[in-house]
């Protein structure tokens, strides 16, 4: 059993068996970081102490007959933004540098009451603010596939971690394609659920109380090598949680087995105005071809009639209003409500247009990013794409739209770029689809080859 890149399900099912125990999974892993991470800096918090005792705790439990969860003994690592009791949340924000949370998030809380052992933090970018993961406090994460280039970011270090066989799954945070940005970059599964769907209490440091001010757009999924193991992580931690007032009761629906000939598939290979690199769009081409050929019903995608770089303005403004409320001392001249309820209403007519769309496929694939993994350089500074310098800031465009409108998203690996490096493409679906699309992501992995282990680890 090549333990360090076994599926969730089969690392839980070999500790449930006893043919591991919860202390070898762990050393195991534990083994994998030591040997990896000072080279590619994706874990930088490790608890090594604490998930040992836990580890013990739970093969304790095992040997008196307890009831054991769907995670028992099954090591993990979380992005540094999740709020953990007894381990540092730091954002990369050097303010934050000892702070540490009187309690677990309700996400955290669920994956350790289902059996899962927390052995550390993965990096970010400062604030959650870029897309590469360095900071003040940790540096620079490098790419498994090519350390010179980033993993991305803000969610760069628990991609590279899963990438590199350190943890088998992640909880992200994206609410600018920060989950599915890295994910591309890393060459493995992310999902970007409904907005609303997973608690985003406690998934940011908060060591003065203040209210909660991201409230819209943000979402909190996870990172792993299969849609199945993503499947099986969402299903622990989507839904009302008694903290996050803000989540409806919404079935969270198993993940059905799809017949692709079943499926309908709209595909864009480009959005317009959108620079994207001629081999990503190529991919998404390819797929389409092969998803047809398959059985699928394909055709190219009549997008919605919006602007969808105003989206993306519309976008920006509206997190600069959160994050104005989040000040400690309000700004001379705050921002009038009555600008608020005006930016919620222009954002409704986006979303209601992309559920209309959506009432026509299963799915719209598409890419996730303008580009594959870049060298790491100082944001802002103009990127090469096919020979042509696009600017920086359109790096998470593809995904950032759906932030805006609130959809779910699975961006999974499709092959790689002439340099070796994954290409990520994503399917995207109407409000509170994502078992379905967790499904289609499934079906469609022998056509892509799924998640492919970096050279190296």
């Amino acid at each position: 059993m090549d333990l360090v890149f076994s599926s969730i399900a089969e690392i839980a099912t070999a500790i449930a068996a006893r043919r591991i125990s919860a202390v070898e999974a762990l050393d195991t892993h534990l083994a994998q970081i030591d040997r990896h991470n000072e080279a590619l800096n994706a874990v930088v918090i490790l608890d090594r102490e604490g998930a040992r005792e836990r580890a013990r705790q739970a093969d304790a439990a095992q040997a008196r007959g307890d009831t054991l969860g769907p995670l028992h003994g099954v090591p993990f690592t979380l992005k540094d933004a999740h709020e953990t009791a007894g381990v540092r949340t730091t954002a990369g924000f050097p303010p934050f540098a000892d702070h540490t949370a009187r309690q677990d998030s309700p996400v955290v809380a669920r994956l350790k009451a289902a059996g899962a052992i927390l052995v550390g933090k993965t990096n970010v970018a400062t604030m959650l603010g870029d897309w590469q993961s360095d900071n003040p406090l940790f540096g620079h994460t490098g790419n498994p596939w090519d350390l010179s280039r980033t993993a991305g970011g803000s969610s760069g270090g628990a991609a590279a971690a899963v990438a590199a066989g350190m943890t088998p799954f992640e909880v992200g945070t994206d609410m600018q394609d920060s989950i599915r940005l890295p994910v591309a970059f890393c060459g493995v599964y992310g999902l970007k659920p409904t907005e609303h769907r997973v608690s985003l209490a406690g998934a940011f440091p908060d060591p003065d109380g203040a209210p909660r001010s991201v409230r819209l757009m943000s979402c909190v999924g996870p990172l792993a090598r299969s849609a199945e193991d993503l499947a099986l992580i969402y299903r622990i931690i989507a839904g009302p949680d008694g903290a996050d007032t803000d989540l409806p009761p919404v079935s969270v629906e198993m993940m059905p087995k799809l017949d692709l000939k079943s499926l309908r598939i709209a595909f864009a290979d480009a959005f317009p105005g959108f620079p994207v690199a001629s081999e990503i769009s190529a991919a998404v081409k390819r797929l389409a071809k092969q998803l047809a050929s398959a059985g699928a019903k394909v055709e190219e995608a009549r997008l919605p009639k919006l602007d969808l770089h105003d989206d993306l303005a519309e976008g920006a403004k509206l997190i600069g209003m959160m994050l104005e409320a989040a000040q400690p001392e309000p700004p001379e001249q705050p921002t009038p409500v009555s600008h608020w309820f005006a930016a919620l209403a222009r954002r409704d007519r986006s979303i209601l247009a992309w559920e209309r769309f959506f009432e026509g496929c299963d799915a719209l694939l598409c890419p996730v990013a303008m580009t594959t993994a870049f060298p790491h350089c100082k944001p802002g500074s103009p990127l090469k794409i096919d020979g042509k310098d696009e600017s920086y800031w359109m790096l998470p465009a593809y995904g950032a739209v759906f932030n805006y409108s609130g959809h779910p998203s699975v961006a999974i690996p499709s092959g790689q770029d002439s340099n070796g490096l994954p290409i990520g493409l994503q399917l995207v679906g109407r409000h509170w689809s994502e078992a379905r699309l967790l499904g289609i992501a499934a079906a469609i992995a022998p056509l892509t080859g799924g998640f492919r282990r970096p050279p190296g680890y």
